[in-house]
């Protein structure tokens, strides 16, 4: 049997997983029906963007089990009402412990909504600024093990500059390469992991 050595861990119901995933029902369902799944409405993308910055520091599979709190104490992550928060919204988020109580997280969530405003009025949307960086086609990777798959990209670090230029807030090139793998801007599953095909076939490349 396979195990996180080789980067692949085979599941009970004969599918190869990427390690990442474990054995944890709720991260299993995320990377069997979210992970790496090409992405393209704008407000699912900066909910995810947000998010990646919240786990900076943490694991994923802690701010997973925590969305839907951050879904409710963020407006279900409604740019428009975000951007309108204000100083008491953000000491009353100090205070909800269904999400992460990070005070300059909280306050870049604000500064990103305000951010994805401001893009989505000049056009053509935070979608195709985002789409833009792989000329709108999934960069599909084909590593065969963990140790080749890479933490940050030249895409992800001009990807992240031009996040910070426009005001968001926790979005390194490390985070931003996360955020890309999760929402199939790249497709990382490994090439043996069962979601590896779908994905590049969701993408537009089988």
């Amino acid at each position: 049997m396979r195990t996180d050595v080789s980067g692949l861990i085979d599941h009970p119901d004969g599918c190869a997983r990427c390690w990442w995933a474990g054995l944890d029902p709720v991260y299993v369902a995320y990377h069997d029906t979210e992970w790496g799944v090409p992405e393209r409405d704008g407000r699912a993308l900066y909910e995810k963007l947000i998010l990646d910055g919240f786990q900076a520091g943490l694991s994923w599979i802690t701010i997973l089990r925590r969305r839907e709190g951050f879904r409710r104490a963020f407006a279900g992550f409604d740019p428009e009402v975000i951007a309108r928060f204000t100083d008491a919204d953000v000491e009353r988020l100090m205070q909800d412990t269904g999400i992460i109580r990070n005070r300059a997280k909280i306050v870049g969530t604000i500064a990103g909504a305000r951010a994805y405003l401001a893009i989505e009025a000049r056009g053509p949307g935070f979608a195709s600024f985002l789409w833009d960086f792989v000329d709108g086609v999934p960069i599909q990777g084909r590593a065969a093990s963990r140790s080749a798959i890479a933490t940050e990209t030249e895409v992800s670090r001009a990807m992240a500059k031009a996040l910070k230029a426009e005001g968001f807030a926790f979005c390194g090139p490390t985070i931003v390469h996360a955020f890309m793998q999760a929402v199939g801007l790249v497709n990382d599953h490994l090439f043996g992991c069962h979601r590896h095909g779908p994905c590049a076939t969701l993408g537009g490349r089988a």
